[in-house]
């Protein structure tokens, strides 16, 4: 199987999202530079020094910035072989969308892995990951 291993929340503010997290659920947060997006960590489980969480069952997620009305909360699967996953997406009845910086492919994320999303059959977006470190 495949596990969910993150999940993304779009904000309209990630500084009052992070801290509604913070205040409420007690997770931490770190806020990245433009060159990941401005993206915030949100650091739900405790992890190890490749960031995977310890406790099984867990995954950590983030806050990205919400630009449309359309964008909504979504989990992110790893895989082994993005490429082979996108291509099952897409023979299964789904779209695969891949990355942002080249339709169909995926974008690398340094020190992550490779990153892709697509289309499940009833209108969902999903995120995947290969994982540099599995």
């Amino acid at each position: 199987m495949n596990p969910v291993v993150h999940f993304e929340m779009p904000a309209r503010d990630r500084a009052r999202m992070a801290g509604f997290y913070t205040k409420v659920f007690g997770w931490k947060t770190q806020q990245l530079g433009p060159e990941m997006g401005n993206y915030v960590l949100a650091i739900t489980a405790e992890t190890d020094e490749n960031r995977r969480v310890k406790p099984p069952g867990t995954i950590n997620g983030g806050f990205f910035e919400q630009t449309k009305s359309d964008q909504h909360t979504r989990i992110t699967i790893a895989v082994d072989d993005i490429r082979a996953t996108l291509k099952r997406v897409a023979a299964a009845g789904g779209t695969a969308v891949g990355g942002m910086q080249k339709p169909g492919e995926p974008d690398e994320i340094p020190g992550v892995g490779l990153y892709a999303t697509f289309i499940d059959t009833e209108g969902n977006t999903v995120s995947l990951l290969e994982p540099t470190n599995r």
